[in-house]
């Protein structure tokens, strides 16, 4: 099979090394991919969001399946682009990416469906969300209502910095279109998971539960990102807690899409706070997390393009995967200054040494300069590292990590930390 990943990021990267291990793939393609992406697919010079001449490009070179990586496509609607020129492609309709492309869509559906998560409300006059705020006790999140790059979400503390969130998303438009409409909501305690599951509009298959760290620095301070680090499994979601999330989120979410008219298949991101009152929902994504799939596509060895044929022909209920009794740990190392502006073009030293096959190094924000690689992007390299035990692979992440160098580097230091307390 020919097979085309769209997109040029660590998320992607995985999925094309991923991909690459299939006996059915005679050849990978990645749009437009970098530079470590490069040692395993042929790079197509066209961006993930010119959905035209991707479409061109996989009619031309009769393209058997497409995998898309980032959500603006999806929401674009990519997958009924393709699908109406009778092209297979993984991803949900543009219907259903809906999930993701609208934060209030979002939190309005899991309301009718009962689904469980934090209070809000939803504000498009700035006015308004000033008032509410002012008569509001406590901590909140206040988040863009459309796609911001996993950034459009802000945790207030009190009342004076959730006023420069609405100023800042409604007023001087930090976030463009995407802030003109916000959602405020409370603000949940708890350990925050994600449950990423294979979908086909009816079954569900839940993948490996992993931890994201969000926030820029140690210890959950700084401001949001798009993720700086994963690990899984996650020790304290067992399967009994897995069921309980499938039965009161996962599956009512699949079976009110359904009943919507917004059938989805794909991949469903959930990400989740274990609160005292049971898990609920943070944000639905209608792709694979970044990085949650640096650390939960090295853990599954089963053929992913097997899996994801599965889920598009509407036949998982028949499909187990087979799991590695491992632990994955992902380290972003970033550009100084992200997820604020950063400087590119920095040389990156150190990715040509042998760190052993445990080692697994997605590239995220890279290009090549005159025969060097550069940083090109907030989110540079993201460095997985697989072992025995969660703590392993944590030592051997940040070794790694040391060993690769470019200027003005930064990385959170307690990757996985969370999840030592319970082992």
């Amino acid at each position: 099979m020919k097979v085309l990943v769209i997109g040029s990021g660590g998320r992607e990267h995985a999925l094309v090394w991923k991909l690459a291990q299939s006996e059915k793939v005679d050849k990978l393609y990645c749009a437009p991919g970098n530079p470590g992406i490069e040692k395993l697919a042929e790079l197509v010079p066209i961006h993930a969001d010119d959905i035209q001449n991707l479409l061109k490009f996989a009619l031309d070179r009769e393209i058997d399946f497409t995998v898309v990586g980032p959500e603006l496509p999806l929401v674009h609607g990519i997958v009924d682009i393709f699908q109406a020129e009778g092209l297979k492609i993984f991803g949900p309709s543009q219907q259903a990416a809906l999930i993701e492309g609208s934060k209030s869509f979002a939190k309005d559906f899991m309301r009718r469906y009962d689904i469980p998560t934090a209070d809000y409300e939803v504000f498009t006059k700035l006015d308004n969300a000033r008032k509410y705020l002012w008569n509001y006790e406590g901590k909140v999140v206040i988040k863009a209502d459309g796609l911001a790059a996993g950034k459009g979400s802000v945790v207030c503390h009190t009342k004076a910095e959730a006023q420069k969130a609405l100023e800042e998303m409604m007023l001087r438009n930090v976030f463009g279109e995407a802030g003109h409409k916000v959602v405020i909501e409370e603000f949940l305690e708890g350990q925050e998971v994600s449950i990423l599951a294979l979908t086909d509009g009816k079954n569900i298959l839940p993948l490996v539960p992993s931890q994201d760290h969000k926030a820029a620095y140690d210890d959950d301070l700084g401001p949001n990102t798009g993720g700086m680090g994963a690990y899984a499994p996650v020790p304290f979601v067992d399967q009994t807690l897995i069921r309980e999330i499938q039965e009161t989120i996962l599956e009512p979410t699949v079976l009110g899409m359904a009943k919507d008219k917004r059938p989805y298949r794909g991949v469903l991101y959930a990400g989740l706070m274990l609160t005292n009152d049971g898990p609920k929902i943070i944000e639905f994504n209608c792709r694979f997390g970044d990085p949650e799939t640096q650390v939960i596509l090295p853990l599954i060895q089963s053929d992913l393009l097997d899996a994801m044929m599965t889920t598009i022909e509407g036949t998982l209920q028949n499909y187990t995967l087979k799991l590695l009794d491992k632990s994955a740990v992902c380290v972003i190392m970033a550009s100084e200054g992200y997820p604020g502006s950063y400087e590119k073009r920095k040389e990156i030293t150190g990715l040509d040494q042998d760190f052993g096959e445990d080692t697994l190094i997605f590239h995220a924000g890279t290009r090549r300069k005159n025969g060097k690689i550069v940083t090109n992007g907030g989110r540079v390299l993201g460095v997985t590292r697989l072992a025995p035990s969660l703590k392993e692979a944590m030592e051997g992440a940040y070794e790694v990590v040391k060993s690769i160098h470019f200027e003005g580097a930064f990385y959170r230091k307690d990757i996985g930390k969370k999840g030592l307390k319970y082992l």
